[in-house]
């Protein structure tokens, strides 16, 4: 029996998705489990797997629709059903159709039932005969509709030939450049009244970038985290001679080159195995304590700011933890990140000591308990065994919910971490 296939839920207050990409075309046979399309989040690319064992009769969002979580995406029936009449058995379900267009057309936008939230196709239906499928992300397509431009003639660098921001942009600035400018006709003078005190508005020119999903999404939390977790701050400089060492002597040794950033995740679990009180999230009913410890790193990609998870890093060696993270970068940079790869852990990293900052305060990413900013490494003057010497040092600072770590708690795991970093024989013992 025909039945509707629905947008799902996949990210917790997600309103609606992009579709990606099909996986299947209609008249193709599909199993319960298999994947059968690939939508777009706010901040990963999620698979959309049958629950049943079908035909899919029709595609009802094609490549490219934004769409709202919950209206039909596709409709799925036996065989025997798709030689039948497809606009009647979508009009039975309470979606009028459009006019067909060969196998691959798509269902009219405004459904018969209310409460039904309709797809918006944002690209055309494709069809026999039908230009080749131009990939494009829906934040560059938005933005070349805002120019008055067409994609014709620009050339995607994403994977595929994908056209993404920075090609758009580019495209935007060539036409920009091309364009002659126009004299303005001279308006009437009028004159100004200056109120005393108050300063003249700027007149100088400005470029709009419009807000992406994820921006948007990052925005939401960061405000939601700093009006909703009281934040409070440790402090501590912590010296890395050994550290640095050690990973020079490593890396004469491993295939896979570890970063400092890999040491302080894995001292990071080690921490948190000393002092485990501190692994837990605040929630409603309950501090909820975890077994394993999971660390989301901080990624500035292409994309916009993400924070995958690493699962049981304190079980983890050093070359996985890297390759780990490597392998989150590339995938957050092609937008291949899973939106289970974005959910769990207590703690986050982020580090900026690579652009040369040398102290931040982080803003926790809820539900976490604490964030943990990484300052750069600098050559300093400190006494060592009654003399002055040169060390090296760094600045962390640990944001903190007080509501679930108390600030004599948080000072034992910095105390651990620090231990662990001037220790750091302990990271892969």
């Amino acid at each position: 029996m025909a039945e509707l296939m629905p947008v799902p839920e996949v990210a917790a207050g997600a309103a609606e998705v992009v579709i990606s990409q099909w996986l299947v075309k209609p008249g193709d046979r599909v199993t319960a489990g298999a994947p059968v399309a690939v939508i777009e989040t706010e901040k990963a690319i999620v698979e959309v797997e049958a629950e049943n064992d079908a035909t899919l009769l029709r595609i009802l969002a094609d490549a490219g629709s934004q769409v709202a979580v919950g209206a039909p995406m596709a409709l799925l029936g036996s065989a025997a059903e798709a030689d039948g009449d497809i606009v009647a058995l979508l009009a039975a379900l309470g979606v009028s159709a459009g006019p067909a267009n060969g196998p691959d057309a798509a269902a009219s936008d405004a459904p018969a039932q209310p409460g039904t939230p309709a797809p918006t196709t944002t690209a055309p239906l494709g069809a026999e005969g039908a230009a080749p499928r131009l990939f494009i992300s829906p934040l560059a397509r938005k933005m070349l509709k805002e120019a008055g431009l067409s994609a014709d003639g620009i050339t995607g660098t994403g994977p595929g030939g994908r056209i993404r921001r920075h090609d758009v942009e580019a495209a935007i600035s060539a036409a920009r450049d091309q364009t002659p400018a126009q004299p303005a006709e001279p308006a009437p003078a009028e004159p100004e009244t200056v109120t005393a005190g108050t300063p003249a508005p700027s007149q100088g020119p400005w470029t709009e970038i419009p807000h992406s999903r994820l921006r948007r999404v990052i925005a939401t939390r960061l405000t939601q985290s700093k009006r909703d977790i009281p934040h409070f701050y440790l402090h501590r400089t912590i010296r890395l001679d050994a550290l640095i060492a050690l990973r020079t002597q490593l890396n004469q040794a491993s295939p896979v080159k570890l970063s400092v950033n890999d040491l302080l995740i894995r001292a990071i679990a080690v921490a948190h195995t000393t002092v485990p009180e501190a692994n837990v999230i605040w929630t409603d009913e309950a501090l909820r304590r975890f077994d394993t410890v999971d660390v989301s790193v901080a990624i500035a990609s292409e994309r916009g700011l993400v924070t995958p998870v690493l699962r049981g890093v304190e079980n983890s060696s050093l070359s996985a933890v890297s390759t780990r993270v490597k392998t989150f970068v590339e995938q957050a940079n092609t937008g291949r990140l899973q939106q289970k790869d974005l959910e769990g852990g207590s703690i986050t990293i982020s580090n900026l000591g690579m652009y040369g900052i040398d102290e931040f305060s982080a803003i926790i990413n809820p539900p976490q308990s604490a964030i943990l900013a990484v300052g750069a490494a600098r050559p300093t003057v400190q006494v060592v065994d009654g003399q002055p010497a040169v060390v090296t040092t760094a600045n962390l600072v640990l944001s903190v919910d007080h509501r679930a770590i108390d600030g004599a708690l948080a000072a034992q795991w910095m105390a651990a971490l620090a231990e662990a970093l001037e220790t750091p024989i302990r990271l892969v013992v």
